[in-house]
């Protein structure tokens, strides 16, 4: 049976959804529906995590001695509470080592962060200002996946098509609905299945 690792904040868990709609799920069924032999992922993710408590929390936890599948998708709030970019850098940094001790290269993905500007929780903000800022922040966590040799998934771009939708998102206005995360397991499943 193999094993997956699912590192993040509440993208991962799925805030707002049933646990069988957020990604991490919806990827596992697609993939045992291929006749993959995978257990149901290990989760480190809270809502409202930052790169920092992430890794707080994974230096507290007795992980595996080693994965098949490392996911990645963390920075979202580290952008929402104004910190700073180069923290943000040190930290992935540091994550994307973690994950090499864990895995293969090519068995790590790393998933853009979404652009929560464009969702109706935002409607009083400055968009502009948070897609900007949202970019700097992907353009560090892809640099990084790039260099390393990972497997990046942008799930940001065709986000901002569609994020503002009322089927979209869930009762908070803020987080995505089910069918987003469809979209996002499947580019996800695509990735694993290969290996």
């Amino acid at each position: 049976m193999k094993t997956w690792l699912a590192l993040g904040d509440s993208y991962t868990i799925g805030e707002g959804v049933p646990l069988h709609e957020s990604y991490p799920y919806q990827a596992l069924q697609l993939l045992r529906a291929e006749g993959q032999r995978l257990h149901a992922p290990e989760i480190i993710a809270k809502t409202g995590w930052t790169s920092d408590e992430l890794i707080a929390h994974m230096q507290q936890t007795r992980l595996l001695p080693a994965y098949d599948h490392v996911s990645l998708l963390i920075g979202v709030n580290n952008q929402y509470r104004g910190m700073s970019e180069d923290d943000y850098a040190a930290t992935f940094e540091w994550l994307a080592a973690k994950a090499l001790e864990l895995t293969d290269k090519e068995r790590i993905v790393v998933i853009s962060i979404p652009d929560w500007g464009v969702t109706p929780f935002a409607n009083d903000r400055d968009n502009t200002v948070i897609s900007a800022a949202i970019d700097r922040f992907n353009a560090i966590n892809r640099g990084i996946s790039a260099d390393r040799g990972f497997h990046y998934i942008d799930i940001t771009t065709d986000y901002r098509k569609n994020g503002m939708l009322p089927d979209s998102v869930v009762a908070d206005q803020l987080h995505p609905s089910g069918n987003i995360y469809t979209s996002w397991a499947e580019k996800v499943a695509a990735v694993f299945g290969k290996y």
